[in-house]
């Protein structure tokens, strides 16, 4: 009977805890001045009595573009009117995601500050890595724009699918800062793998080489989460339409990471004052 009332009480509070997880979430969400406004000064900060400014970043990625374009479009033996946008397009998406990512890891580190002198909901700064990166990603979109319009790349109608796909890449870049910053926030060397393993999982994702050049399309495509994520937001920008199979790998990673985030955060996010 005992045992029973404890499991019931335990379920109990379980699910209060995941109330006041998906109302942080929400709360978050709406401080929007707030965290925009971190953002923009963490952009600021970093480029700070630069000439260029936040352009640093389009211009130090569109010479790695140009000169990887040109150097692996010969090795390759590939047109460099079509292989200088593939690349481009792929290295402005991977750039998106990879921040995503490693910036999610760090979401609660750097807000150390923050977190122990602002009250406010803990989400907010994950949706401050979110606009960084979307701030970023706004100004390397141009390096593609440019390749683009100099080659005679028109996307068509199917660049449209670009505002879904962003929208998808950075609903799960939300869970993940939420998950992956928790993580990061308590094992301080959670980060530092995630970093190693992203640097390895580029050179087996098709940013640099076309899926044509795997025979057999080898599973090292088909299981590989980035070859999706990358897919759903790059072929719209060649005037392609991303095939369902990477939508539905899509959605399935974002069901299943949302499902394992707000468990752990609900859990564990009063925690992450302390860890800080």
């Amino acid at each position: 009977m005992n045992a029973g009332k404890q499991g019931i009480g335990g379920a109990a509070k379980f699910r209060a805890q995941l109330v006041r997880a998906w109302e942080d979430i929400l709360a978050g969400w709406c401080r929007r001045q707030l965290w925009g406004t971190i953002g923009l000064d963490h952009i600021r900060q970093k480029y700070r009595r630069s000439v260029l400014g936040p352009f640093w970043i389009t211009l130090s990625m569109g010479v790695m573009v140009s000169a990887l374009g040109l150097l692996y479009g010969k090795i390759f033996q590939q047109d460099l009117q079509e292989y200088l946008p593939y690349i481009a397009s792929g290295f402005v998406v991977w750039g998106l995601i990879a921040n995503l990512i490693l910036d999610g890891t760090r979401a609660f580190i750097v807000a150390e500050p923050m977190i122990r002198q602002i009250t406010a909901p803990i989400s907010v700064y994950v949706y401050r890595s979110l606009w960084s990166n979307l701030i970023t990603f706004a100004h390397n979109i141009w390096i593609y724009v440019f390749i683009a319009l100099w080659f005679g790349v028109s996307p068509g109608w199917a660049v449209l699918w670009v505002l879904p796909a962003l929208v998808l890449l950075l609903i799960n870049g939300l869970w993940l800062g939420l998950l992956f910053g928790l993580i990061g926030v308590r094992f301080r060397d959670f980060p530092l793998i995630v970093n190693s393993v992203v640097q390895v999982m580029f050179f087996i994702t098709p940013i640099i080489w076309r899926p044509q050049m795997l025979p057999e399309r080898a599973l090292i495509l088909e299981y590989n989460p980035f070859y999706h994520f990358v897919e759903i937001l790059r072929e719209p920008l060649l005037g392609a339409v991303p095939g369902w199979d990477h939508w539905v790998a899509v959605l399935l990673i974002t069901l299943l990471g949302w499902v394992l985030t707000l468990a752990a955060y609900a859990r564990y996010r009063w925690r992450i004052p302390y860890w800080a």
